[in-house]
């Protein structure tokens, strides 16, 4: 196993972040900076991979065939690494990382001649219909019903958690076609238009003020067949399929970027005199490199075996827990000032004034989304499972 880069290794990383210093402008940065989430405001996330749309960057992960840069795991691991380091604004990941795969793998040829250059541009804008209220952990106890008429399935039920719901145009959803058979067996996967007649959107607003979820009602909504992705009751296996592509390996580089803000604010505020203080930050600082370390090890047995098996488990548990510990850190660095409500003053281009500078105002907001990490892409328990028994063989 070989760890260090190579010189071509090293000149693509120069490339990558030379032309983001080059074209992430400050108001795409500060877009970045006022995210209480890992989504950011539309607008800024498109504007982002219209920019990168420019080199052919916007879908790391595509293959040349279908408009991507055919990088390997290494180079897509890079970029990843200095995104993030720059403050880049997260593209939604909905579209071109989680349902673009799904449409290569299962789409018909029109589908993927109608589908993927619009999610390439950005002219289609995606949202994902997965939870329902009885249904979250349970994915296969859903019971959105999708019954069919013609050549159409009648949506009748709901979705709920549905984030960017309100600004999307497309949703790729999981419906129950059959009831009689294994619940599993009766799921089907579509691609459906938001505007289609008897679809409600309702707004659900986060502890931390923000509009990222929704819940979404079917009233006999008519969705045309040739949205089905697959054969009818064939949803379970794409929707897991597109979960493989729902979690990423690149945590460190944020985490370390997450490290640095936080000490940063403590040397300011004189905090970073407190020994206590400084032993977290130490540790924490431990605990990232050793993610770092084992993000390296998942990149190299990737490039031999072709999937990182268990190990993405561990690195989900490991960065998630890591980047909460961070937000709480921030929290107590920020002090009093930082838990006054400034939704306004962090919204773009605010005539209102923070009471802090953008460190204290998003302190508490990204602490308080970033409970969800530990949740959403498999919660924290399901991925210990996993890990007992792939890894420990429990």
């Amino acid at each position: 196993m070989h760890l260090d880069p190579t010189p071509a290794e090293l000149a693509f990383r120069q490339d990558v972040r030379s032309w983001i210093a080059e074209n992430l402008s400050e108001e795409l940065r500060e877009a970045a900076r006022l995210a209480g989430s890992v989504f950011v405001d539309k607008h800024y996330a498109l504007e982002w991979q219209r920019r990168l749309a420019t080199r052919g960057w916007a879908a790391p992960a595509w293959p040349p065939e279908f408009g991507g840069p055919g990088w390997d795991e290494t180079q897509r691991h890079i970029f990843a690494e200095e995104c993030r380091r720059a403050g880049t604004p997260a593209i939604a990941p909905m579209g071109l990382r989680m349902v673009a795969p799904c449409i290569m793998a299962y789409g018909t040829p029109q589908q993927q001649a109608h589908y993927l250059p619009r999610l390439l541009s950005g002219e289609d804008y995606w949202c994902q219909g997965y939870s329902e209220p009885q249904a979250g952990s349970d994915l296969a106890a859903l019971q959105l019903r999708a019954d069919p008429d013609g050549d159409h399935y009648v949506l009748n039920g709901s979705k709920i958690w549905t984030t960017h719901a309100h600004f999307a145009n497309k949703m790729f959803c999981l419906v129950r076609t059959s009831r009689d058979a294994a619940r599993q067996a009766g799921i089907t996967f579509l691609l459906l238009d938001m505007a289609t007649p008897g679809i409600t959107v309702r707004p659900i607003h986060s502890i931390a003020g923000d509009h990222d979820f929704n819940q979404v009602f079917f009233e006999d909504a008519r969705v045309p067949m040739s949205g089905r992705l697959g054969e009818e009751g064939q949803g379970w296996t794409v929707a897991k399929y597109l979960l493989e592509f729902e979690r990423t390996s690149a945590y460190a580089s944020g985490l370390f970027a997450a490290l640095d803000a936080v000490r940063g604010a403590a040397e300011q505020t004189g905090l970073l005199e407190d020994p206590a203080l400084r032993r977290r930050l130490s540790l924490l600082q431990a605990q990232v490199t050793a993610i770092e370390a084992v993000e390296a090890t998942v990149l190299s047995a990737m490039a031999t075996r072709g999937s990182p098996g268990p190990a993405s488990s561990m690195l989900k548990l490991q960065g998630t827990e890591a980047e909460q510990a961070i937000q709480e850190l921030a929290v107590e660095v920020a002090g009093h000032y930082g838990a006054a409500d400034q939704h306004e003053a962090r919204q773009m281009n605010s005539n209102e004034s923070g009471l802090t500078d953008s460190f204290g105002m998003m302190a508490v907001p990204r602490y308080l989304n970033g409970r969800a990490a530990s949740i959403y892409g498999g919660s924290n328990e399901v991925q210990r499972n996993i890990i007992a028994k792939a890894v420990l063989g429990l």
